[in-house]
């Protein structure tokens, strides 16, 4: 009786690098501010992330300007179409947290 693997699950598999390649990590918190906008947009919109597209492409840009990432054109990145003024019927305000209401 055998415990370990079967032979054939190792067979053709091989490991290939991301698309994009990796980045570094933000350990100096230089695009802080504008992840937690994202994320604060994110919260407010019970997670539905198309009224926060400006924040993610605000985001990216700073990435891209301290040298986190390799600059890329925003249509590559699907926010080509993005130019602040979208979704107008969905909140980007903050909420009260009683009534879920914008405040």
């Amino acid at each position: 009786m055998s415990f370990g693997r079967p032979p054939s699950i190792n067979v053709g598999f091989k490991t290939t690098p991301p698309d994009r390649g990796s980045f570094p990590l933000d350990h100096e918190g230089e695009c802080k501010d504008q992840m937690m906008q994202y994320m604060d947009c994110l919260k407010k919109n019970s997670s539905t992330s198309t009224p926060c597209r400006i924040f993610s492409k605000q985001y990216l840009e700073c990435r891209m300007t301290k040298g986190l990432m390799e600059r890329d054109d925003f249509k590559n990145l699907g926010l080509g179409n993005v130019d602040g003024t979208e979704n107008p019927g969905l909140s980007t305000e903050p909420l009260d947290k009683s009534s879920m209401k914008p405040v």
